[in-house]
């Protein structure tokens, strides 16, 4: 029943059989089948169907909240064990902000050629996504820009993230010293999402100086908003290493903006009390170590 539940929990979770599928890497009528026995073992409807949204019946709420529980138990057993394998028998869940897709893979690259046998996964997702797994506890790690301020925990910097004003390189304000804020709230502003960290960043420069920006456009990734700025629809306040590392930006230009670079950064975090494993601990190691000439010299 363990393969029904995982389904069950992830359909449960996400609010949607194709959206479980697409993460549990499935075919949908095998997410569909895998449901159905498992309510006609139950002898219960675990779902309902409104319209084109799923949701969960009484049944399935309480076998919800049960299989929560479970796994988050299964997580405590594995987590002990690790650490009884030590790091090269262990494993690393890491999850990191959409910015962080440019270096993490870079490190832990790094990580596995000196740990070949440590098993690793990598999540990617915005600011308020990755608080829900930080409040969830479903990984080792968190790399964070901006760390939630509600939650207990510990964090440990990094590197550097400076914060920046992107336009094309043709564009009019490219080539000026010293712009004021005023100029950039008169430009048309492409925006990153709700929950995202750098659209907190946006907005708070945008207050300090007392003004609004000229939302053009709101986009859900980085590399939507470089191709809007390549496609000449506006400007945006973006981390640098949304350039990636070891790239070519002439197509990009940083405007020289009063105030900028906003300089934050990258950080470790996770929950207090967590027993944080060997393996952990070791990737944590080497990144203080090497993040410095793995990413930071690499930014173009």
């Amino acid at each position: 029943m363990l393969p029904q539940l995982a389904v069950f929990e992830a359909a449960a979770r996400l609010g949607s059989f194709t959206r479980a599928a697409e993460s549990l890497h499935l075919a949908q009528p095998t997410v569909s089948t895998q449901i159905r026995k498992l309510s006609e073992t139950l002898e219960l409807p675990l779902f309902e169907q409104i319209g084109r949204k799923v949701h969960l019946t009484p049944a399935g709420a309480a076998l919800y909240e049960g299989c929560q529980e479970l796994f988050s138990a299964f997580e405590r057993i594995e987590d002990r064990l690790s650490g009884l394998r030590g790091v090269e028998g262990g494993r690393l869940r890491l999850a990191v902000s959409t910015t962080g897709k440019y270096f993490a893979p870079r490190l832990l690259a790094r990580f596995v050629e000196q740990h070949p046998k440590v098993e690793v996964s990598l999540q990617i997702h915005n600011r308020q996504g990755l608080i829900d797994r930080f409040v969830r506890n479903e990984d080792d790690l968190y790399v964070f820009a901006n760390p939630p301020t509600e939650c207990e925990l510990v964090s440990q910097p990094i590197l550097p993230n400076p914060l920046v004003v992107f336009a094309r390189a043709d564009h009019p304000l490219a080539g000026q010293r010293r712009i004021p804020m005023s100029a950039i709230a008169d430009e048309p502003f492409l925006m990153r999402e709700q929950g995202s960290g750098t659209r907190l960043v946006a907005h708070e420069a945008f207050d300090r100086a007392g003004l609004q920006p000229n939302i053009r456009m709101e986009l859900s990734t980085n590399e939507a908003i470089k191709q809007a700025i390549l496609a000449g629809l506006g400007i945006s306040i973006l981390s640098r290493y949304t350039l990636g590392l070891d790239s070519d930006p002439s197509q990009l230009v940083v405007l020289d903006v009063e105030g900028f670079p906003i300089e934050r950064r990258w950080q470790f975090v996770y929950p207090v009390g967590k027993q944080v494993s060997p393996t952990a601990r070791a990737f944590m190691d080497l990144v203080r170590n090497e993040a410095k000439t793995l990413v930071q010299d690499h930014l173009p």
